[in-house]
């Protein structure tokens, strides 16, 4: 195996825009190719170059990460812009990059691991190995395997060990019914690992995965011991507003991390031979980190995961889906200031990872699946594809849908205008820009909007295609001529209490911001509740785990929200 490292300035035209756009000085890839002779997968360099480009520019990223591996080995580390975006200065191949949940996987394997030992039956209760773990459950009790799959019926980031001491975690429904992505269950996985090895998290990573595989330049949990090892990274400059990826960027903040749901900081070339050691089904280059029996497991489709996708099914730590005709691993990670995403096709045996040094709401996973496509496209001979186009958040295909003048209940006038594919929000006399987050939900480009995203609502919310007749921008609710419905709605007086702004300034929780439209109670202007016993409400999805439950009430005003174990504390602000 030979390594070397290049440099290479672009000079064709679209990467010339993609530079001026990202910088006043030339836009660098920084490539390091790990096999020696001719790369098989030259051919496609430039290509993708300048997708990633593109895509760059188009997400706002200040830098990213890369690697393409197969089953032969690592077949290119590249990275691209900035790690420090002030100075200008690149990434370097070398600097850590948090991977968030794609953590979880390792977490997955070790425990397998244990399970070929003989010291753990993965369809066993939990709390059979871990007898502190306070649950409370109507149903059948929750195994290792419900945990690995997020199918246990806990909530997604309510802490271990809850403030209350008599408090317990409560199963919502019986596990192995439904998918809900659970953060809570992969920490206690992670005591589940401390517990049956012996060893502290860390160490369990590092003997079981990293130095098997050789991972020599990575590191297992995430401390201020290794910030100087980590690319420079950024998060939102305000994280009381929805995530938007044109928002003012801020440094992100040191962190500790070692909790097993997404506790590793890793380099490309590291989570490239992790790749291999996948697309080899769980053979490494040395010894095998899975029997063939437990990849088997690993990679099979457990529990249909919609959150994923329409295809996706979630295996242990992994999403298990399908990509044009094959069979694919894949993951993202999200964390406070990067975001990335893993894809293996097993069928093909190649696989790509990427990461960005900012959290801004989305994550790569476009970048590592036009990677896998163009691999496979080259091993069969075949011309290389045309790499997909990049989406534009302003670009909205039923833009004329959602035009149109719209009030409010006290007569206050909002007026939408489609400008082609592209919609405004007239205010103050300007076009403000919307950028389409999710089906008909808009970010306002603005910042007297910035607190909400827009909401449009149908005459039928189950027909997509039915007319658009309602607007909501957090408690204000605006209707047009085609609307048919109520106009005035009953609710508990006691519910205008809860109103507010809460926040806890952990920086994994944030705010939360209750308002009231249309009779409900609705977090972030977005999600509607169903109102429980003693101040207690949930989603509206039955089999949403997640709970809010208000207290403390002064001067008529909730002090206090519980978010399904969670404390945070009313902000009392002009």
């Amino acid at each position: 195996m030979s390594s070397n490292m290049t440099r290479r300035h672009f000079v064709g035209s679209s990467v010339k825009a993609v530079a001026a756009a990202a910088t006043a000085n030339c836009f660098c890839v920084v490539e390091s190719y790990t096999q020696s002779g001719r790369n098989k997968y030259a051919r496609m360099f430039k290509q993708f170059d300048e997708f990633v480009l593109g895509y760059m520019r188009e997400m706002n990223s200040p830098g990213l990460t890369f690697v393409m591996a197969d089953r032969e080995g690592v077949q290119r580390v590249a990275t691209y812009g900035f790690s420090d975006a002030e100075k200008k200065v690149d990434v370097k191949p070398q600097e850590l990059f948090e991977i968030g949940s794609i953590s979880k996987s390792f977490i997955a394997i070790c425990l397998l691991q244990l399970s070929q030992e003989g010291k753990l039956d993965l369809h066993r209760p939990v709390v059979e190995y871990l007898p502190w773990l306070r649950i409370d459950s109507d149903f059948a009790p929750i195994t290792i395997h419900h945990m690995l799959t997020h199918s246990s019926g806990l909530p997604e980031n309510a802490p271990v060990f809850l403030t209350d001491p008599s408090a317990k975690h409560r199963a919502a429904y019986g596990p192995g019914q439904y998918f809900h992505y659970s953060n809570l269950a992969y920490t206690v996985l992670g005591h589940l690992l401390w517990t049956l090895d012996g060893r502290i998290l860390p160490e369990i990573i590092r003997k079981r995965v990293f130095n098997p595989l050789g991972m020599t330049q990575s590191e297992p949990v995430i401390s201020l011991e290794i910030r100087e090892k980590m690319s420079k990274n950024y998060c939102a400059f305000r994280n009381d507003a929805p995530e938007s990826r044109y928002q003012g960027l801020s440094e992100g903040p040191g962190i500790v991390m070692n909790d097993a749901g997404g506790c590793i900081a890793a380099t490309p070339r590291d989570m490239g031979l992790y790749i291999q050691a996948l697309a080899n089904r769980g053979n490494g280059p040395n010894n095998r980190l899975l029997s063939e029996e437990s990849f088997a497991v690993f990679s099979r489709a457990h529990i249909k995961a919609k959150m994923f996708g329409p295809t996706a099914s979630y295996g242990y730590g992994v999403v298990v889906d399908e990509l044009d005709g094959h069979n694919v691993l894949r993951h993202t990670g999200g964390m406070l200031s990067f975001a990335s995403a893993l894809h293996v096709d097993v069928d093909e045996g190649v696989g790509a990872f990427a990461s960005i040094n900012a959290m801004q709401g989305y994550r790569p996973l476009p970048i590592t699946q036009c990677a896998i496509q163009l691999m496979r496209a080259l091993n069969a001979n075949k011309s290389v594809l045309s790499a997909p186009a990049v989406s534009r958040p302003a670009i909205v295909a039923n833009a004329a849908e959602c035009a149109g003048a719209y009030k409010s209940e006290n007569g206050r006038p909002l007026e939408i205008v489609a400008d082609g594919h592209e919609l405004f929000l007239l205010h103050k006399g300007i076009r403000v820009s919307l950028d389409s987050a999710s089906g008909d939900t808009f970010t306002v480009l603005h910042r007297d909007f910035s607190r909400f995203v827009l909401v449009f609502g149908r005459a039928n919310a189950e027909d997509p295609n039915s007319s658009v007749v309602e607007a909501g921008w957090g408690g204000d609710w605006f209707t047009n001529s085609k609307y048919a419905g109520p106009k005035t709605f009953e609710y508990p007086k006691e519910w205008e209490s809860y109103v507010g702004h809460y926040r806890n300034e952990n920086a994994w929780i944030g705010s939360i911001r209750i308002v009231l439209r249309k009779g409900q109670l609705i977090v972030n202007g977005v999600d509607a509740l169903r109102a429980g016993e003693a101040r207690t409400f949930y989603y509206q999805d039955a089999h949403s785990p997640e709970w809010l439950q208000f207290s403390d009430i002064v001067n008529g005003e909730a002090m206090r929200l519980n978010f399904s174990g969670q404390d945070l504390w009313r902000v009392r602000v002009a």
